[in-house]
């Protein structure tokens, strides 16, 4: 098991406003676990009294809405933090956490992290300006979400997962997510989103094998309107 001190992942998230003496105790104290994907980290209503710390994979952020279906709010990467908005808020998780590939996750406890946050400043400004810039995103989310049509807000998808999480040796990108997870994303039903995809493959932007997708003209899908 790596220790925090001498773990590189600490410097993406608000970890590294710690200082030495304190990654050495949690190292002490934390957890780490495989979660396989389609796993579930943690669910909606859970306590999760502690933060996951991703050290490799990816997640997805989701919530139940009324009718029963999944909006997913955000995919969760390597080097972010898990859980510490419910810690903060000494609340139930109000997002289901599930893993799209298999994944390496540090879980620190409640009790360590909350000593942390009274006994450095540093690090509660480093967790509140995370949290402010993940409330910037969820702005952008709602205005995207009036203002963009369907076919937009897909087109961005695409865009977003293929700069944030890059293409496999072949040129597909390099996490395969389904077209209920696509749909669930931009706020439209499945087959709205099987089509407009398909409309992308006719129209050359993308080509696809399966579930997988490769961009081929991503200047075209940024210029989607």
């Amino acid at each position: 098991m790596s220790k925090c001190d001498q773990c590189i992942i600490r410097q993406f998230n608000s970890l590294k406003a710690l200082t030495k003496d304190e990654l050495i105790r949690i190292s002490g104290c934390k957890t780490s676990r495989i979660v396989k994907k389609g796993e579930i980290i943690f669910e909606e209503g859970d306590s999760v009294n502690g933060v996951y710390c991703v050290k490799d994979g990816v997640c997805k952020l989701s919530k139940l809405s009324a009718n029963g279906k999944d909006q997913i709010v955000k995919l969760v990467v390597k080097g972010d933090l898990l859980g510490q908005r419910s810690l903060v808020g000494d609340e139930s998780a109000n997002l289901s956490a599930v893993a799209l590939n298999d994944m390496e996750v540090c879980f620190i406890p409640k009790s360590e992290i909350m000593n942390d946050l009274e006994s450095n400043p540093k690090f509660t400004l480093d967790m509140l300006q995370q949290m402010a810039h993940d409330l910037k995103e969820s702005d952008n989310v709602i205005v995207d979400m009036a203002q963009k049509s369907v076919k937009n807000r897909l087109a961005d998808v695409l865009v977003y997962v293929n700069e944030h999480f890059g293409v496999d040796a072949s040129g597909y990108l390099s996490i395969t997510l389904s077209r209920e997870d696509y749909a669930s994303i931009v706020g439209t039903a499945t087959e709205s989103a099987i089509r407009i995809l398909s409309q992308f493959k006719k129209e050359g932007l993308i080509s696809t094998k399966g579930k997988q997708i490769k961009i081929e003209d991503i200047e075209g899908l940024q210029r989607m309107e």
